[in-house]
């Protein structure tokens, strides 16, 4: 019998259905990943599941028997907790303060602190957590904190974890002990709800997988069937050849060349590279490889160490981002909240922001200008938006995104530089961009975009330079392309065979 049963609840907002008779089961110790693109319903199930929002229609079952869940308290009672992406948790308590808030054991009026101390390390066991009961919250990392959130959950004794995004803000090592906590967690008889963009991640975690698409159920996938492709077919309705919109491009003018240039923090060897106008190169590699650090050196975040760049045949110093800018070369940065946006500006000022000093005569600048160019970029790149005057730090991931790559384009680019350019963003919001990627490409523009995902890889790039340990490993034409040729540049297989 399933521990929890959704049956065919529907939720309307006003001007939209957000769930139109949508279900859901899982039994005692499963893991079912839940996907969708942003607006497939997802989050207004989980809502609804942790008492956050109630269903118009439809029916939940606890082991068999229906329940109304109207209230978070409501949820909590039935064991039901949601972990949400934005950690629950007050800094300024102490980690057992924090898992028993609201909740503490009491007697007379007196908190029961030793009791308190005790029950919180029995559950920061169970979740392998090795921290007294008493350290700060501040003090842990976000992987740890993310932790506790758990063990504050089953402090609750909750029977079913709902987990909204939770690898997006850990490192790789957080995310490998995440896995190993839900594996656990599973065997303790727990069920966990998984949701995610990072598909990469789904086969490693979830023992069945619930697509959804506009609001409805659009299959299912045991686990011997979860493969990317299968995914994406579920969540967008076409095969994933389908998905990466690309054509190869036949490409002759060189619009940028590298030679010897040593990434600073790096001891690679030397690296030479060519980028031709119109072509998409991928930049793939091992984390710490050196692709993130290769790209500032190129867009002059970092400084160079030795060597010469060229743009357009013309030699350059790129001592700063302004002097990179000042020749068309551009970076999409990895973190985009944090290098890539002013996050308490609107859309229209974010995207306008690097263009003020051309646009401006004598200083002054002609707002007829700004409100022209952000208009423009927003149509052109779909960013959905109420307007430009909109605080962007209310956008979706994806169309955050979207506004970092349209204040470049506003500018013109020779050369785009791309770092993890779909990371955090819904499968909707990636397609869109890799069709922005291969307009481009037909217009001229030369592409280097640095991606952790094979598929993203190996589907959009004419060539692909592969890095390990600081240093160019290797390149590789469309037609060599593989998951196995990348792997093995990438973990110096192919360097070590040729020594």
């Amino acid at each position: 019998m399933p521990l929890l049963e959704v049956c065919n609840v529907t939720k309307r907002f006003p001007g939209v259905k957000a769930l139109k008779g949508v279900s859901l089961s899982i039994a005692p110790g499963e893991s079912v990943a839940v996907i969708g693109e942003n607006g497939a319903g997802k989050s207004t199930l989980m809502k609804i599941l942790a008492g956050i929002q109630t269903p118009d229609k439809g029916e939940i079952k606890i082991d068999g028997r229906p329940v109304e869940i109207r209230t978070v308290r409501d949820a909590e009672k039935l064991g039901i907790a949601l972990i949400h992406q934005e950690l629950n948790l007050c800094d300024n308590l102490d980690v057992a303060a924090n898992i028993f808030l609201g909740k503490e054991p009491r007697a007379f009026g007196f908190l029961k602190r030793r009791e308190m101390e005790h029950r919180a390390s029995e559950v920061l066991r169970q979740v392998g957590l090795d921290v007294p009961p008493t350290a700060s919250l501040a003090s842990l990392s976000i992987g740890r904190r993310q932790l506790v959130e758990i063990a504050k959950a089953l402090a609750s004794s909750a029977q079913v974890l709902i987990m909204d995004e939770p690898t997006s803000s850990l490192s790789t090592g957080e995310v490998e002990n995440l896995f190993r906590v839900i594996r656990t967690l599973r065997e303790q008889g727990v069920s966990v709800v998984y949701i995610s963009h990072r598909l990469s991640e789904i086969h490693h975690v979830a023992d069945r997988v619930v697509a959804l698409r506009d609001g409805r159920n659009s299959g299912e996938l045991a686990k011997d069937q979860i493969t990317h492709e299968q995914m994406v077919r579920l969540m967008v309705g076409r095969d994933l050849d389908q998905f990466f919109p690309h054509t190869p491009h036949t490409a002759e003018e060189t619009v940028l060349s590298a030679k010897g240039v040593r990434v600073a923090g790096k001891s690679g060897f030397p690296i030479d590279l060519q980028l031709k106008a119109g072509e998409i190169v991928g930049l793939a590699g091992l984390v710490g490889a050196g692709r993130t650090e290769l790209l500032e050196t190129l867009f002059g975040v970092r400084r160079a160490v030795g060597g010469s760049v060229e743009v357009a045949g013309k030699r350059v110093s790129l001592r700063s981002p302004r002097d990179a800018i000042a020749t068309g070369l551009f970076l999409v940065p990895e973190d985009r909240k944090q290098d890539g946006l002013v996050i308490e500006m609107t859309v229209g000022e974010n995207i306008t922001l690097p263009g003020l000093s051309r646009a401006s005569t004598a200083g002054i600048l002609p707002t007829s200008w700004e409100r022209s160019t952000a208009a423009e970029m927003i149509e052109t790149l779909r960013i959905k938006t109420p307007g430009p005057g909109q605080i962007i730090q209310f956008l979706s991931g994806g169309n955050q995104q979207k506004a970092v790559i349209a204040k470049w384009l506003a500018m013109g680019p020779k050369v785009l530089l791309l770092d993890e350019p779909t990371r955090g963003i819904d499968i909707g919001a990636k397609h869109e961009i890799y069709e922005m990627m291969e307009r481009l490409a037909q217009q001229g523009v030369a592409i280097l975009f640095a991606s952790s995902e094979m598929e993203e890889v190996i589907g959009m790039s004419d060539r692909t330079l592969v890095m390990h340990e600081g240093q160019l490993a290797g390149e590789l034409r469309r037609d060599q392309l593989s998951e196995e040729a990348i792997m093995r540049l990438a973990t110096g297989a192919a360097i070590a065979s040729t020594t």
